[in-house]
């Protein structure tokens, strides 16, 4: 039955081969706590007991609240799967309490610091150094995730349109649009990349000077080094850049159902951690600013 359950969700589903290899992760693990194989693992015989058990037990081992919440929803997602097609009459997990964790506001660049990027792009003139400052204003401008960037092909790129196809989670599409100094830069880099490849189309849009496609952790190490040059914030990941677009837009005045569609989420209560995360800012500000305060 799991390995059934690891069909759908990597089939029908289409969760990403990261996700499903987390979920055959914890489960395997429940299986093992409860001294068991994972083909041996029969959610008729497991009770509520069981559960909270192996809760308590990755507690005391250390795992961090947030892990044990992750693997205990790994095991509820299994249960509702074997309650929906009939294997059992009820879901153990249902009225597991899951422990409290704390919530982690996103850290997000400063003005100043994207400023102090956009003006190192002028010197930019080979086509590595086009291509990596071109990585840092996409996420910047349009909020796309690290994967939905380098999954990008010329064909979902229409700059007469002025507009970006994205295909987020589970294949969901989104329409994202961009400006004339975005638009430029695109148009900088083909060009550039015609030229050092030879070809006037690679398999995905961002590549390498072979016309290979561009890798997750070449694109990470990019964004780092490059936003290290800028800023003093000890995280700079491609994501951050994904945070400060989100947070940028609503310090600047946009609807947060606006932003909600942009970012390609599939609830508000995703988004609206960016108010928080402007609001402890302003905070922030407000306290070290005002006379009564300091």
């Amino acid at each position: 039955m799991l390995s059934r359950f690891i069909d759908y969700i990597a089939i029908e589903r289409q969760y990403s081969d990261k996700t499903v290899k987390a979920y055959s992760a914890d489960l395997e693990q429940f299986a093992t706590f409860l001294g068991l194989s994972a083909d041996e693992l029969d959610m008729n015989l497991v009770t509520a007991d069981d559960v909270r058990e192996w809760m308590l037990s990755m507690l005391e081992a250390g795992i961090s609240p947030r892990s044990v919440k992750r693997r205990l929803s790994s095991l509820h997602s299994y249960s509702k799967f074997c309650l929906r097609v009939g294997i059992t009459k009820n879901d153990v997990t249902q009225k597991i309490i899951s422990p409290k964790t704390s919530k982690q506001l996103p850290v997000f660049f400063k003005d100043d610091d994207m400023k102090r990027f956009q003006e190192t792009e002028a010197w930019a003139d080979d086509f590595l150094s086009i291509r990596n400052n071109l990585v840092i204003e996409m996420l910047y401008q349009t909020g796309m995730r690290r994967s939905e960037l380098l999954g990008l092909k010329d064909d979902d790129i229409d700059l007469p349109q002025q507009q970006i196809r994205v295909f987020g989670k589970r294949r969901k599409e989104r329409i994202v649009p961009i400006g004339d100094s975005l638009c430029l830069q695109i148009q900088k880099y083909i060009d550039s990349r015609t030229e050092a490849t030879g070809m006037e189309h690679t398999e995905y849009f961002l590549s390498r000077d072979n016309g290979k496609p561009m890798q997750q952790k070449e694109l990470y190490n990019v964004v780092t080094e490059r936003m290290g040059e800028v800023s003093t914030l000890k995280k700079r990941s491609p994501h951050v850049l994904r945070h400060t677009f989100a947070t940028t837009m609503l310090n600047n005045g946009a609807d947060i159902n606006t932003i909600k569609e942009l970012l390609g989420h599939a609830s508000l209560a995703a988004t609206q951690i960016y108010t928080h995360a402007t609001f402890e800012q302003i905070n922030r500000v407000y306290r070290h600013s005002h006379p009564r305060n300091k």
